[in-house]
């Protein structure tokens, strides 16, 4: 049986004031794989990987990686697990290089080399203080010392976060190095740029108001969708008309549009069959399929493609 690297079911985490910051959420990572999650701001994103992470306890449901609930998972475990979180703090008074000698003494598979690699690759000055460097080289220290860890599964919360376009390129090609270095390494990452995910990334999911509501393999997303117009001959778009597996549609007129998941042109061609209409159907990117499918309420949800 090949075991995701990370598995969650049923997650659920509400915060003081009534919050609710994960709703029910499920979500699977493969082994070898890179996942990519994305959603907007308050969407549950880095809730859900600080209950993964074993750092909050959730209130119902499982988290699992590497087959361990992290909040009382082995040093072992641990040990092969490296997380990055959107806002990390580090020691301001230590340098890169004495960070790395401390964290040498507690990891088994520390890899000075590759910490020096990257420190030269991303232009770390490694014996400055890291109060002295930029917020956006600071990031890339926290990403350093991940990587140098040499983890079977890496987590990073908005790792781009604060990174010029050329360090985010570095960072998107390390990751990818990561995964071809041998072993079942895994990656999963959140991030609003989809351009990044686009790049590097095997499955997406997407948030919102904590719940998981599309997941799937990133070429099926990106082959699979589409924005659909039926024009109606009359004023109006008849009383009752419903798409068959629109995610979200709205009526304008005499015009109905979808976004529409397509399992196959035969969706199309049942729409183009409809009496007294004209169809017209466009491709989405993903940046746009997000945009469409999160901005206004959905009409209808599925969990996975």
């Amino acid at each position: 049986m090949n075991e995701p690297a990370i598995a969650a079911t049923d997650l659920a985490k509400s915060f003081r004031g009534g919050v609710i910051a994960v709703n029910g959420l499920d979500l699977t990572v493969p082994r070898g794989s890179v996942y990519g999650l994305i959603g907007r701001n308050g969407a549950g994103k880095t809730t859900t990987l600080r209950m993964l992470m074993g750092l909050l306890r959730p209130q119902r449901g499982e988290a699992r990686v590497l087959g361990h609930d992290l909040w009382n998972a082995p040093r072992g475990i641990r040990q092969r697990v490296a997380y990055v979180s959107q806002e990390q703090q580090l020691p301001p008074m230590k340098s890169t290089a004495q960070l790395c000698h401390d964290l040498s003494r507690l990891h088994e598979r520390w890899d000075s080399a590759l910490a020096g690699k990257l420190a030269a690759r991303f232009g770390i000055r490694a014996d400055a203080p890291l109060a002295t460097l930029s917020g956006g080289d600071q990031r890339k220290v926290a990403v350093l010392l991940a990587f140098a860890a040499r983890p079977d599964v890496l987590v990073l919360d908005e790792p781009a976060a604060g990174l010029d376009p050329i360090a985010r390129r570095q960072l998107m090609e390390e990751i990818v190095d990561f995964l071809g270095d041998g072993g079942e390494r895994t990656v999963l990452f959140s991030t609003h740029i989809i351009e990044d995910l686009e790049r590097v990334a095997e499955h997406v999911g997407i948030m919102d108001r904590g719940r998981m509501v599309m997941a799937g393999r990133l070429e099926e997303l990106q082959t699979g969708m589409r924005r659909v117009q039926i024009i109606f001959n009359g004023a109006a778009v008849p009383e009752g008309f419903r798409v068959p597996g629109a995610l979200r549609s709205h009526a304008e007129g005499p015009v109905l549009t979808a976004v529409l998941r397509i399992g196959s042109e035969a969706q199309l061609d049942a729409l183009r069959a409809t009496p007294d209409t004209r169809v017209a159907d466009f491709p989405l990117g993903l940046q746009d399929f997000f945009i469409e499918l999160l901005d206004r309420p959905l009409a209808e949800t599925s969990p996975s493609i």
